[in-house]
């Protein structure tokens, strides 16, 4: 099943009756990169929308969530997080062949590279870093209650339920034995730290490519890819955003490993962490490692079920095949983070 088009047939007169300033006369573009749901930009004269839909085929269960994406992001409008607007869900499988949400077309700069190669100066990259950093802590600091998200996730023992998630999840697309995996899948639950009680609003994707900036400013403008998100423990997104930056930058990892991070005035760990942790009134983070360990893992798996999409045919971008070879390298990095 190709899930680089979409059938605009029924799609069209759908958003002619459901959308101001839209009429049957679309066009469509699908956005690069993205392993998991396809996104595409609609426009209608001036007008320009963003669809996300669940892939077509057999998909793993609880994946691929939309409802869910746009519940949050939904809900998430009315603070000061920033999200696109969120315009409206259509959960009839027969317009598209799957359900899918309207947001709003954001005009603004992603970047791939943790590096910041792109960016002019050195100011300019600390200050996106410090963004990332307020916005994250921003997010973490939502009150569930008068946002209408308090049964948006199972309160406690986050880590125990994800472990056990991913670790379905990973079997049910298993496609070869992989020694570091199992290591991780062994060691992660009788390692959990004492749950310390803290809940919040988790992205459960927090990294730079998911973010969009100002076109000309160090201000974050959106928080894209909600699919992950629920109710869960804060420092796992700290640690995912920081555990990425332990990869190297080649092998399509895109890591900050043997940057010079000084040089380019980017923040190390342990800066990016102590300003988080000061912005959340939090004092000290124990088992970092932990954290750490349970993000490879967790990716590994991700990913894994990327490369299962990508044998099937049901993958939404055409890097799925060479992003589902980063399982065993993650799973090994994870392994080595143990001790």
């Amino acid at each position: 099943m190709n899930t680089q088009t979409l059938d605009t047939t029924k799609l069209g007169p759908y958003l002619a009756t459901h959308l101001d300033d839209f009429n049957e006369n679309i066009t469509v573009e699908k956005f690069p990169g993205g392993q998991s749901n396809p996104t595409f930009k609609l426009t209608c004269g001036d007008q320009q929308v963003v669809l996300r839909r669940k892939p077509p085929g057999e998909l793993l269960p609880s994946a691929h969530a939309v409802d869910r994406e746009f519940r949050v992001i939904k809900a998430l409008g009315k603070t000061d997080i920033p999200v696109a607007k969120a315009h409206l869900l259509c959960e009839d499988e027969s317009i598209i062949g799957s359900a899918f949400y309207i947001m709003e077309y954001l005009d603004g700069r992603v970047f791939w590279d943790p590096a910041l190669s792109e960016v002019g100066s050195n100011a300019e990259r600390s200050a996106i870093y410090d963004d990332m950093n307020r916005v994250l802590a921003a997010l973490h600091s939502v009150n569930i209650d008068a946002v209408g998200l308090s049964d948006f996730g199972r309160p406690g023992n986050y880590f125990e339920r994800q472990i056990n998630r991913w670790t379905k999840q990973y079997r049910a697309s298993e496609t070869e034995h992989s020694e570091a995996m199992e290591t991780l899948i062994q060691w992660l639950p009788i390692n959990i730290p004492e749950d310390d009680g803290s809940i919040g609003l988790v992205h459960g994707d927090y990294r730079l490519d998911n973010i969009m900036f100002h076109p000309t400013k160090p201000k974050i403008i959106g928080l894209l890819d909600w699919e992950l998100s629920t109710l869960g423990h804060p420092l796992a997104d700290l640690s995912y955003q920081v555990m990425a930056w332990q990869l190297p930058q080649d092998g399509g990892l895109r890591g900050l490993l043997n940057v010079d991070r000084k040089a380019l005035e980017i923040p190390t760990d342990d800066a990016y962490v102590a300003k988080y942790c000061e912005r959340t009134g939090r004092e000290t983070i124990e088992n970092w490692n932990f954290y750490l360990v349970f993000c490879f893992f967790r990716l590994a798996a991700i990913l894994q079920g990327v490369k299962k999409r990508a044998l099937i045919g049901t993958a939404s971008s055409a890097e799925a095949e060479s992003r589902g070879a980063l399982v065993e390298p993650l799973a090994a990095y994870g392994v080595s983070f143990i001790d």
